[in-house]
């Protein structure tokens, strides 16, 4: 009794710090997410109209006029997945790999025509365990301070488009919701075209009602506004994703972490409970091998 008593203890001891690391992480990851959230909070509306504005725009132009608007049968796909530096916080990075994934199948491609970019080291981890074609591993830092940030992920893919290297672009991330919910999403990048070719799984270009417009006017001129606004478009979209995946990822790892302190806080419960009833065990032992020699020497 007394060597269960030992153990015991030593798995309290255990378990009270754990209890104590994972509270300061889910409080950690709670500051992160607010932070988070505020980003997100502040570059959504932006991301949306811009998004809005150029899927309103580009009905009413020949795609010949700029080469991001061109269609090609796809050959080769790139899809980009961002996903978080470090790990516990469930199935975060699971979730937005499998989304990925279903769009492959969803789609039809053979996975042999299919290019991942990885921004974020899990991953690339998840990707390369599965025995999938990464062609670049982006650094993530792991709180993006600026569009400066994700450059070299939005030119890798308006890059490998205009080379025609790949005839159709996505990107796969977690969109932010609440601090309870966090939905997975494909956003088609390449070619910009009209919203309604995309259907099921990949997300539909918000629209406003009714917005019919006859005629645009371009200042200095149409090829030069869409040589300018259309790279700066891919660029606030892959900045607005990432942001929404950095808030999801403070937000699941928060989440994560007060279930295991809550579970840290049940097994200490159990624990002691154990702990107590050996004890006991022991000093009802002890009475009993007491009375029994006082029973003897009588």
């Amino acid at each position: 009794m007394p060597q269960a008593s030992r153990d015991i203890q030593r798995r309290l001891k255990s378990v009270r710090s754990i209890k104590k690391i994972t509270r300061a992480m889910e409080l950690v990851s709670a500051s992160k997410m607010r932070k988070s959230v505020s980003r997100v909070l502040a570059t959504r509306p932006y991301a949306e109209s811009a998004w809005r504005m150029v899927m309103d725009l580009i009905p009413k132009i020949d795609p010949s006029h700029h080469p991001l608007l061109a269609e090609r049968p796809v050959k080769r796909a790139a899809i980009v997945v961002i996903s978080s530096n470090r790990g516990l916080c469930g199935a975060f990075n699971m979730n937005v790999v499998h989304k990925a994934l279903k769009l492959i199948e969803k789609e039809g491609w053979d996975r042999n025509v299919v290019d991942f970019i990885t921004f974020g080291r899990q991953g690339g981890h998840i990707l390369g365990s599965l025995k999938r074609n990464i062609v670049a591993d982006y650094p993530k830092a792991d709180i993006t301070a600026s569009i400066d940030d994700v450059l070299s992920v939005s030119n890798e893919m308006v890059g490998g488009f205009l080379a025609k290297r790949y005839d159709e672009v996505c990107v796969a991330y977690t969109d932010f919701r609440s601090s309870l919910r966090q939905e997975t999403r494909i956003r088609h990048i390449l070619p910009l075209v009209k919203p309604s070719r995309f259907l099921g799984q990949v997300e539909k270009a918000p629209q406003e009602n009714g917005a019919d417009f006859a005629e645009f006017l371009f200042e200095p001129s149409r090829d030069a506004v869409l040589e300018s606004l259309l790279p700066r478009l891919i660029e606030v979209q892959v900045y607005q994703a990432v942001l929404e995946s950095e808030a999801s990822e403070h937000s699941a790892r928060m989440l994560a972490m007060r279930n295991a302190t809550d579970s840290a806080t049940d097994m200490l419960d159990s624990l002691s409970l154990a702990f107590n009833q050996a004890r006991q065990a022991g000093i009802t032992a002890e009475l009993a091998e007491i009375s029994a020699a006082t029973v003897a020497l009588q």
